[in-house]
């Protein structure tokens, strides 16, 4: 049964008593003239006539007179007595049916048969004439504050209501039926009533007319049975007004304060709504959820309004049974105006939710709602250059664009990648086509990137017998062979300690070509020349040219000194992959034709041991590189046997590098000697003014043009020139920093509060602000949410950095990590910053391979990479270069849109990735996984 026929059953027509009170009024007076003189309650009148009610209409049964007149006749025959006035001089009104029952039931009045006298009936009848305008006046004022919601939602069956309210003859017979509501019917006896009140079907409640359409269709069915077998024209009757006392006293109720001891249906409604709003449903959409129309009676399939569940599936219970299982939710429903809870319970719903421990778990996830971090200012780019902005060569890459689609390949087919370099593939740098291309490798062209384009989506094979990584510190002096298994450095280099093998292991004694007996001494050595250096105080940043196996690095550690290592792929074969396996920090990189991935005047120190640099070829190109990324007042250490061997080459070297250095207004500080190592040293210091540079009598080599930025340093060209040095106190590089570990956390002098910083703050306050909000997410998140062992953790990149604020708050937590920091050639140039305060980085743009070998890193973290990055290019090469870069057992957290999350979660699990967590939150995921040993059989095509 349509659930509007019950609704329609509760209320009558609210037009026609609005339009025609009067006319029943004076109708009902005629009737009432008739009944006085015809009325007689021993023998009642023999009317046949038919008398349709709204209820009647609505549920399609026609009651004739001639059925109650047949059973008063009968009632007559066996008593004839005639009921007592008084039982309806007290009229119940508008009480509950309940109360009038109770009291029927309890003292039912039997009262004596016998006809009134003439002037009683006068006064019954004029005391029910004040009923029945009474009860028309009541009706008619109800009917109007209802009309409004019930004229779009009148039943099929009351379109014959019309044509009979625009009949005289219904409005009589309706004028009646009101009447007969308020007065008894002729020749029934009290007792007759009563037994007609109990055999009524019981009436919905007002949870059943709120919650279920099945309820309701099963009660109007046994309505109809009800009449059909009492053919009881005043119980319907009777029923609707029943019906309309109840919603009118719910009406009142709703007014007053919920008691605590709610219905069990009404309870569990509760319990419905409060689970929905726990899964993830928002105040405003339970609000709107409550301001709907009222309608109570509206079928489910265009009532259910499903809304967006975190984690929860919806499964559909029984209409009757309205308990809520935990881990499943039901459909949520339009509910009754009269019906669940008000604004004020949902609020403190929410609040009661918003403080349990599952809200406080997915804040936490995510680390930014409660951190104050906002998302990143459009506004504020417009006041940072990028990589991307600076470098001419990269807005010619640029100008062809990313491949046409989406960049979606899930269920990808992965392959080996078939080339020469095998597992130590590195794309832009084994590039054997583009190398073959080349037209000179007189400036080490042959040694610099040339990214392969498409990028490979191809695997990297593993070394056989490759094992879990030896961890730090014990890796700095060993590591597995199988891992690494090249032994022409050993043999090359193993009479000065570089490396050696034994047994299964490549063992590494600390030395170098410089410092056979060990690189701590070469450092103190340093120190004691220049005390000044003040290694881990004044000196913490520093770059290592030519940098070998690192060992140089490594030890540095204990010194609180950060080295950025690097070293050509070339002859002396794999030894930055020696380092970034013993836990060093190292990149493939060579000083060629181009600039070096860094920025201007950032490192505190630049060292070179027997480099094999020819710094004073070609005017001293590749020195004046040097000083570029020089900070001004800083050192370089020149330890090579042009500085202490009298050889004829040795000499000739040493006289032009003094020249060149002298032209730079670099200072030779000191010049001393190593007993140990037989060693000498040449460490020489930047200027920190302009002075010099204008005393010069000749401008060799030349100062730069001012339209040369000198922090441009992507695919950029080098330069034969020399950069001012800044001067103004608000220019980065005028001052040196704040002592180690002070500058770590102290926002550099040079940020102007008038900058608008990469979040939309003050620049200073940005920074303050992304480093307490890196530290809140380690904390509470990285350190024990993510399921991770960061036992076994120590080389780490940030693949999106921005201030540096991960890797400090990485630092802090785990001494004995180190972190990459990658600024994207596309992203707000921070590299500066990262830098001042004591931390290190590199240019790069994640649309190419990175310059390191695989199997380098122990984590990657993606903070909104992927969601800007395919905005460029494609996905799939990218988690392919992923999967180069991190070790077996080596873990990746992303933090990102929920989109780009799940696109990187399915192509990882192609890559038979294991992901251990993926949680979305308002738009926002974040994914933590780690890499199998899987690796596929089959291989790639070799390229052409």
């Amino acid at each position: 049964m349509a659930m509007g026929k019950i609704r329609t059953s509760k209320r009558s027509s609210g037009t026609s008593y609005t339009s025609t009170v009067t006319t029943v009024v004076f109708v009902s007076l005629c009737v009432l003239g008739v009944w006085m003189l015809t009325s007689n309650n021993v023998v009642p009148p023999q009317t046949t006539t038919a008398i349709s009610t709204d209820a009647d209409a609505d549920s399609g049964l026609t009651t004739t007179n001639a059925d109650y007149s047949n059973k008063d006749s009968n009632q007559a025959g066996d008593g004839g007595s005639e009921k007592a006035h008084p039982v309806f001089e007290d009229n119940p009104g508008l009480l509950p049916e309940d109360a009038i029952r109770n009291d029927d039931q309890s003292h039912p009045k039997e009262t004596g048969g016998g006809e009134g006298s003439k002037e009683e009936q006068e006064r019954v009848a004029e005391e029910n004439l004040k009923k029945a305008v009474h009860l028309a006046s009541s009706e008619e004022r109800t009917k109007e504050a209802e009309s409004n919601n019930i004229k779009d939602d009148q039943p099929e069956s009351g379109k014959q209501q019309p044509e009979q309210e625009n009949n005289a003859q219904s409005l009589l017979k309706k004028a009646e039926s009101v009447f007969e509501d308020q007065i008894p019917q002729p020749g029934l006896q009290v007792k007759d009533q009563v037994e007609l009140e109990q055999a009524k079907p019981e009436t919905t409640t007002t949870s059943q007319l709120e919650n279920s359409e099945s309820i309701n269709a099963d009660q109007s069915s046994k309505q109809e049975e009800a009449q059909n077998a009492e053919g009881d024209h005043s119980s319907m009757k009777e029923q609707q007004e029943s019906i309309l006392m109840q919603d009118q006293q719910q009406q009142k109720e709703e007014e007053k304060p919920k008691p605590e001891d709610e219905k069990p249906d009404q309870q569990q409604t509760t319990v419905q709504q409060e689970n929905n709003i726990h899964e993830g449903t928002s105040q405003d959409q339970v609000e709107h959820d409550e301001a709907l129309p009222a309608e109570p009676n509206a079928s489910s399939s265009n009532a259910d309004q499903q809304m967006p569940q975190e984690t929860a599936t919806t499964t559909q219970s029984q209409p009757d049974q309205k308990t809520v299982t935990e881990g499943e939710t039901q459909p949520k429903k339009r509910r009754h105006k009269h019906g669940g809870k008000n604004k004020e319970d949902i609020k403190q719903t929410k609040e009661k939710v918003a403080s349990s421990s599952s809200s406080d778990d997915s804040s936490a996830l995510l680390g930014g709602e409660n951190s104050g971090i906002p998302k990143e200012s459009k506004e504020s780019k417009k006041s940072w250059a990028t990589q991307a902005d600076q470098s001419e060569n990269e807005k010619e890459r640029r100008k062809s664009g990313p491949e046409s689609g989406d960049g979606r390949i899930y269920g990808y087919t992965w392959k080996l990648c078939n080339v020469t370099a095998g597992p130590d593939y590195i794309p832009c740098l084994d590039n054997e086509k583009a190398v073959r291309q080349l037209h000179s490798t007189r400036h080490f062209e042959h040694r610099e990137r040339h990214c392969p384009d498409p990028p490979p989506t191809c695997l990297v094979p593993l070394p056989q017998g490759y094992k879990k990584p030896v961890e730090w510190p014990r890796s700095r002096e060993q590591i597995w062979y199988h891992n690494v298994p090249h032994t022409k450095l050993a043999e090359v280099k193993g009479h000065q300690n570089w490396v050696k093998v034994t047994g299964e292991f490549l063992t590494f004694p600390g030395g170098g070509t410089q410092f056979i007996h060990g690189a701590l001494h070469y450092i103190d050595f340093i120190q004691e020349s220049v005390p000044e250096i003040a290694w881990g105080k004044h000196t913490r940043v520093i770059l290592d040219v030519g940098c070998g196996v690192a060992s140089f690095g490594g030890y540095l550690f204990e010194k609180d000194v950060l080295a950025m290592s690097f070293a050509p792929k070339d002859e002396h074969e794999a030894q930055v992959q020696f380092a970034l396996e013993r836990g060093i920090p190292a990149i493939s990189a060579v000083m060629g034709s181009q600039r070096l991935p860094f920025p201007s005047r950032v490192f505190d120190l630049l060292h070179c041991a027997r480099c094999r640099v020819p710094w004073h070829a070609e005017g001293g190109s590749l020195l004046l590189e040097l000083n570029r990324v020089l900070r001004p007042g800083g050192y370089f250490v020149w330890s090579a046997t042009p500085v202490y061997q009298t050889l004829e080459e040795d000499v000739e070297i040493w006289k032009e590098m003094s020249a060149l250095t002298k032209s730079m207004c670099w200072e030779l500080v000191t010049i001393k000697k190593d007993k140990l190592n037989s060693v000498g040293a040449a460490i020489y210091h930047k200027p920190v003014s302009n002075e010099c540079y204008e005393q010069r009598k000749q401008n060799q080599p030349p100062m730069c043009k001012n339209e040369d930025d000198p922090n441009a340093a992507w695919y950029v060209p080098l330069q034969s020139c020399m950069h001012r040095v800044p001067e103004g106190e608000a220019e980065r590089g005028s001052q040196w920093p704040e002592e180690w570990p002070l500058r770590l956390q102290t926002p550099p002098y040079w940020l102007n509060k008038s900058q608008m910083g990469i979040y939309g703050k003050p620049a200073p306050e940005d920074f303050t602000a992304d480093c307490e909000h890196w530290k809140k997410v380690v904390s509470k998140t990285y350190l024990n949410g993510l399921g991770i062992s960061w036992g076994n953790v120590r080389n780490v990149m940030d693949m999106r950095a921005v201030y540096g604020g991960f890797a400090t708050a990485m630092r802090e937590a785990i001494n004995k990590v180190w972190v990459l920091n990658v600024v994207n050639v596309d992203s707000p140039d921070t590299l500066p910053i990262i830098y001042e305060r004591g931390l290190f980085g590199i240019y790069h743009d994640w649309c190419e391979s990175f310059s390191t070998y695989p199997r380098s890193y122990d984590l990657l973290h993606a903070d909104h990479l992927f969601s800007r990055l395919k905005k460029r290019c494609k996905i799939p090469p990218v988690m392919a270069e992923i999967d180069r870069i991190v070790r077996p057992g080596g873990k990746l957290i992303v933090r990102d849109e929920s989109a780009a999350i799940g696109e990187v979660e399915n192509l990882l699990k192609s890559l038979r990735w294991e992901v251990h967590l993926t949680f979305s939150k308002n738009q926002e995921g974040i994914l933590s996984a780690q890499k199998s040993d899987w690796r596929p059989d089959e291989y790639a095509a070799a390229p052409s």
